[in-house]
């Protein structure tokens, strides 16, 4: 009976949007025309399909198809969903406070929130989910079970664990509550003169929680004269809030960006409404490829005014505004309806995607803007930073150390084994041998690019007749060579990657963000930099 009430809803839509269009225009008739094909065909389904079909979930396909096809930002939101949503424009939900991961079969804990439903409950980061209010959890991905866990505040969750502590599963009780996850979780000095903030994301009051950081950390250390603003990893927000953060930085009544979209009449300019906190202080603002949206046009905004001396890499190249539309039951539609231009005149969208994904355009190909100073600045496929910043991320070792999250289970048995630690500024791990043993126990062993290379060329020798018998042999000990001395050549970064993991246990999302500056090469470019006076005015005003 539901399924046929959707169907003459959607029906009726369609017969309606019919006379309209057979009396306005042919635009407006095409669409009438394939709604009616589309309930056609979803009747033939209901009526002949062999299998029962979940209407919502049919429903649900059909549309995120038909929205994956206009860009990867314009998403439907169903009722479930809808929590979710919340999170990314406020920084809260009603939820338990833990974040979900399927670690191979099972949902596990991987991160808890301080002061959460969860934690409060005796839930811990390791413990894994076997079922949900009696529904079995095997298989679910985080999505999933984030939808079962979002909901009511105050209502019930039984579920049902094994204990990453050890001994038998047992039933655990969580009562929702209403989750707040701070978008600036941690703020300190780097050295006496230099200060540091962090900004996650572009949630409510990011602007006045950066403000309130700087002003804190000014009064703290009167002889603060530069900072370091962190956006990397920030995948942005909201617009006014990336208004709200450039103002700290510039006078009022300055243009911070302007959206363009097919409707002229919703053109808009945002300018600065307030004077600035700090319109001098020397600023350096760290970028990444994962550095999107809001945070974009903050660091763009600083970079076209040569306020801020941008450091990093290119960003993420999103320069599209959303805007949400109720579609009715409590669902929602986030859809583009605009580009922003930053003060420069530049667009900073990425004209290409592949697999929902910004292709990265050359230099070459991208149009040249100016600064206020007349520095040459790129559109079309992120922010180029000032000062360019090579990582080395892509670590084989490490890479498939984290798929098969051996670290993270590493972590698991230290916590069962160390009720505190020292804290996060005294914190060091460096047993590197105990780390070595576990993966030897667990019998761990990862296929190098190079290994994957050297099978597929003996492969297609095989297949060819070709015998390389004494060339592969001599490559196959090369490799087995190379892969040993991996673990010797990147024993720094897997030991900060478990200092890492150990530190978020037990100090959270403010520890973690605090541990982050140790050994962060890019914070030893800006300290450097904000430290060489005339180094920093030279590349803000080069010509």
């Amino acid at each position: 009976m539901k399924k046929f009430k959707i169907f003459a809803l959607v029906l009726t839509i369609g017969f309606s949007i019919a006379a309209i269009g057979v009396h306005n225009n042919d635009k407006l008739f095409e669409i009438a025309k394939n709604i009616e094909i589309y309930t056609s065909i979803y009747k033939e389904i209901n009526t002949h399909f062999v299998d029962e079909i979940d209407p919502s979930q049919l429903m649900k396909t059909g549309i995120d198809a038909m929205l994956e096809s206009l860009d990867p930002y314009t998403n439907y939101y169903s009722e479930s969903q809808i929590e979710g949503f919340r999170f990314m424009t406020t920084g809260k939900y009603n939820g338990i406070g833990a974040r979900i991961r399927k670690v191979e079969d099972y949902p596990t804990v991987i991160e808890m929130f301080e002061e959460s439903p969860a934690l409060k409950s005796g839930l811990k980061v390791g413990d894994i989910i076997y079922s949900i209010d009696g529904q079995s959890a095997k298989g679910k991905n985080s999505e999933e079970v984030g939808n079962i866990l979002r909901g009511v505040p105050d209502s019930k969750i039984n579920m049902t664990i094994k204990p990453v502590s050890g001994g038998g599963n047992k039933t655990i009780t969580l009562t929702r509550g209403e989750v707040s996850v701070e978008n600036v979780p941690y703020s300190g000095m780097l050295n006496d003169k230099i200060g540091y903030v962090v900004l996650t994301t572009f949630t409510r009051n990011a602007g006045a929680n950066v403000g309130g950081a700087i002003k804190k950390l000014k009064e703290d250390n009167p002889n603060m004269e530069g900072l370091v603003f962190d956006l990397r990893n920030n995948g942005g927000g909201l617009l006014r809030e990336a208004v709200n953060v450039s103002n700290l930085f510039i006078p009022k009544n300055e243009v911070v960006v302007t959206t363009k979209g097919k409707v002229k009449e919703r053109d808009q300019s945002f300018k600065t409404l307030n004077n600035p906190l700090n319109e001098t202080m020397p600023v350096v603002v760290l970028i990444n490829k994962n550095t999107a949206s809001a945070s974009e046009i903050v660091s763009g905004v600083l970079q076209d005014l040569d306020r801020a001396v941008v450091l990093g890499q290119r960003s993420y190249g999103k320069g599209l505004v959303q805007n949400t539309k109720d579609v009715g039951y409590n669902s929602q539609i986030k859809l583009t309806t605009s580009k922003y231009y930053i003060p420069s005149g530049r667009c900073i969208q990425s004209v290409k995607y592949e697999d929902g994904e910004p292709v990265d355009i050359p230099d070459t190909q991208r149009t040249v803007f100016k600064t206020r100073n007349g520095r040459n600045v790129l559109d079309g496929g992120g922010i180029t930073p000032d000062v360019k910043f090579v990582l080395n991320t892509d670590i084989e070792l490490l890479n498939a150390l984290n798929k098969e999250y051996h670290i993270f289970k590493y972590v698991n048995d230290f916590a069962n084994k160390h009720q505190t630690i020292a804290p996060v500024d005294d914190f060091k791990y460096t047993d590197y041998d105990s780390f070595l043993n576990y993966l030897k126990a667990n019998n761990f062993e990862y296929e190098s690019k190079s290994e994957k290379y050297l099978n597929n060329l003996k492969e297609d020798a095989d297949k060819k007749g070709i015998t390389l018998d004494n060339e592969i042999v001599s490559i196959e000990a090369k490799i087995k060579a190379d892969k040993k001395l991996a673990y010797v050549n990147h024993r720094a970064e897997i030991l900060d990657a478990i200092e890492k993991e150990i530190v978020s246990r037990y100090y959270f999302q403010n520890g973690k963000a605090q541990q982050q500056l140790n050994n962060d090469r890019e914070i030893d470019e800006a300290i450097a930099l904000l430290n060489d006076s005339a180094r920093y005015q030279s590349i803000l005003s080069k010509k």
